[in-house]
């Protein structure tokens, strides 16, 4: 009997294991295959063009890039969709794992207050107000010159040439007359002889000095009694001669440009502003020179005027600047480079790699927290430095991604409502 039990006991031993390495034989490879076809992706896109599907791996029909899987962990984690119902729309969750495999940085919307700093190309210009142009008002001969080359710095009321003109010569034999009659006519007991003497005096000094002759040289003429028959011409201003055309025996006439003469003692910069910077020009604001030949010399400038058109080729505005030039450091011509330093006063900024311009629309991403990202919209404003002013869509301390956002931007476009017709019509183009 007890023999019996222990044989009962083996064969029901045995056919435990006879059934249990049965159904494992049977069912086991059913559920490991069924678990792989569950774990395996339900297709393929496009990083670049989300909407882009396919079944099988291969590549992009519109960029050539290869397809990735649709991952799982690119969508909620388990038992998160709730949080997601409750999220803005195209809100994704990315894993830690997946944000450092596609390189995922971090940045802060700050309200700040500041300056911006940006730099111009300049050109040293004449600063047109002073500059003076020597000509004679009447037809005549150069007889000798006493500046005779370019670039000679002269001193208001120097010497510049003498001039023989019939027309002068007569203007002054005229004169003479005048003041001779009035000395024949002063006894004379006509009346209104005097006055009339007078009135002829008063017109031939008048023509004198139309004709730019000085108080000086006609006291001369008047003293002497002589006409001069070579007449000076002097310097009007003091400066740097830059064009010269008065050569001895020449004859000129009123419009013949003799000498052009400027003074550079203070001159004009023309830099070249990109529009992106035109909104912070204003006039009567300060910069820096820096000279690049000087060892970095530095000189203060001031914007006095801004030119109220575009240039069409280099899409810049011609902003003209003022400096004092002693030491003649500021040549005309010149190139320098123009620092201009902007306050700012407090606003939102984000890092400007946060901001995806898709043209009529600008997006950032937003952290939620525990792997959610949310895309919103904003409005930008002014570029500072390598940060954007943002007016709207987000307050001072919100979290942004500044790196990788492209590609996340194109999974919450792929998961995004809407999507999946146009993403139907892609995959059936995939597949072909």
């Amino acid at each position: 009997m007890k023999a019996l039990k222990v044989v009962l006991g083996l064969v029901l031993l045995a056919a435990a294991f006879l059934g249990g390495f049965g159904y494992g034989r049977w069912y086991g490879p059913r559920e490991a295959k069924g678990l792989h076809q569950a774990e395996k992706p339900h297709g393929y896109h496009c990083p670049m063009h989300p909407n882009f599907r396919s079944d099988k791996p291969g590549e992009c029909g519109i960029c050539g890039m290869r397809l990735v899987p649709d991952e799982a962990d690119s969508a909620a984690p388990k038992g998160a969709g709730e949080d997601l119902a409750s999220m803005p729309a195209g809100t994704i969750h990315v894993s830690a794992e997946k944000q450092q495999l596609i390189g995922v940085r971090y940045g802060v919307a700050e309200e700040a207050a500041g300056s911006h700093s940006f730099r111009a190309v300049g050109k040293v210009a004449i600063d047109e107000t002073r500059q003076a142009r020597v000509q004679s008002k009447t037809e005549g001969w150069i007889d000798e010159v006493f500046v005779n080359f370019t670039g000679k710095l002269v001193v208001k009321g120097q010497p510049l040439l003498t001039l023989y003109s019939p027309e002068l010569l007569a203007s002054q034999h005229e004169y003479l007359l005048a003041l001779k009659s009035r000395e024949i006519l002063k006894n004379s007991t006509l009346a209104g002889t005097g006055a009339q003497g007078e009135s002829l005096i008063n017109a031939a000094r008048k023509r004198l000095e139309l004709w730019d002759l000085t108080a000086e040289q006609i006291a001369g003429i008047e003293k002497s009694r002589l006409p001069v028959t070579n007449i000076t011409l002097h310097a009007p201003i003091s400066g740097y001669v830059m064009t010269r055309n008065a050569f001895p025996k020449q004859r000129v006439m009123p419009d013949t440009e003799l000498y052009s003469i400027v003074d550079l003692s203070r001159v004009w910069i023309m830099a070249d502003v990109f529009e992106n910077e035109m909104s912070m020009i204003r006039e009567g604001m300060g910069a820096t020179l820096t000279l690049s030949y000087a060892g970095g010399r530095k000189i203060a400038a001031r914007v006095n005027y801004i030119q109220p058109q575009v240039d069409p080729m280099t899409r810049t505005l011609k902003v003209r600047l003022e400096a004092e030039n002693s030491g003649l450091l500021l040549k005309p011509d010149m190139f320098v480079d123009v620092d201009f330093t902007v306050s700012s006063p407090r606003r939102v900024s984000v890092p400007a790699d946060a901001v995806l311009d898709a043209g009529l629309r600008k997006t950032v991403f937003v952290d939620r927290g525990d792997g959610y990202l949310e895309p919103r919209a904003v409005e930008t404003g002014d570029r500072i430095g390598n940060r954007i002013e943002i007016l709207k869509g987000l307050a001072a301390g919100e979290k942004v991604v500044t790196s990788g956002n492209f590609l996340i931007d194109s999974e919450s476009q792929m998961r995004s409502p809407g999507t999946s017709a146009a993403a139907h019509d892609h995959g059936q183009g995939g597949k072909q």
